[in-house]
């Protein structure tokens, strides 16, 4: 059975409580940062930030409110960054989300560029070699598959924040949005029902997505269709007639050495 996360902005209070579970799950460091003048700590995802809560200040018949957003993988069905992974460190799995395997990853980077939502990051071990790997939320693969919650799921003090079977958390948005719409938000809406064949983080909005940072319209890359349906089969091919040649070559040379071999004798 398919799960997704509902995230309902309408509710979340902005606290982070989210972000400090995810760091103490997965150890993850703090990031150090420097007040700039805005509530937002840290700057954006990075190696040891793999979910952070946006703050946008949206302005509305005269009014200015705060628009919180958790942020972070989005575990698209049509998932550009599983399409583009060449060693497949990256996978859909049957719960729903997009699993992730570090040891398997090369740090290729490939996910990062694919990305519609710009998620994924490189966690960096050697700069002199480039050496990496990536990084993103996995809604706490290791958790999920024991059927357990996600740990910012349940650490989430306004109750923000839920997890259950899809077809559930889409029946719960739906209903959250006509609520909402009674009590005057008029823009209240859901969002990841289809974006991208469907979400896995599905939000309950009460402003346009792009109050929040968020795509109006993702689309999937051209270059993860190309990548998938060109550029890797080629390379197939390609690492198959070296492969021949080089075995031809061996043949040859062989040949050619056991002929000198006769003459001599």
């Amino acid at each position: 059975m398919i799960k997704s996360m509902l995230i309902d902005t309408s509710v979340c209070i902005g606290c982070k409580g989210c972000q400090v579970a995810c760091k103490e799950w997965w150890n993850l460091a703090a990031t150090p940062t420097t007040q700039i003048g805005t509530y937002e700590n840290p700057l954006d995802l990075n190696a040891n930030t793999l979910t952070r809560i946006r703050f946008n200040e949206y302005e509305s018949n005269g009014k200015v409110r705060w628009l919180f957003l958790k942020w972070g993988c989005m575990h698209c069905t049509d998932a550009a960054c599983v399409d583009v992974c060449p060693t497949a460190a990256l996978k859909k799995n049957s719960l729903g989300f997009v699993s992730l395997e570090r040891e398997l990853c090369n740090g290729c980077g490939y996910c990062s560029q694919a990305c519609p939502f710009n998620i994924p990051r490189m966690d960096t071990s050697d700069a002199l070699t480039g050496a990496a790997k990536a990084t993103k939320c996995t809604f706490c693969q290791d958790r999920v598959s024991n059927e357990l919650t996600p740990a910012c799921v349940k650490t989430c003090p306004a109750t923000a924040l839920s997890f259950n079977d899809r077809d559930k958390v889409l029946a719960t948005a739906k209903s959250r949005v006509e609520d909402l719409k009674k009590l005057g938000y008029a823009e209240a809406r859901v969002y990841g029902e289809t974006e991208l064949g469907g979400l896995g983080r599905v939000y309950v909005l009460t402003a346009p997505a792009a109050a929040y940072g968020l795509p109006e319209k993702p689309e999937y890359p051209a270059l993860a269709g190309l990548w998938q349906n060109v550029v890797q089969p080629f390379g197939y091919v390609a690492t198959g007639l070296v492969a021949a040649g080089l075995a031809i070559n061996w043949f040859a040379t062989r040949r050619a050495h056991l002929g000198d071999v006769e003459t001599v004798k």
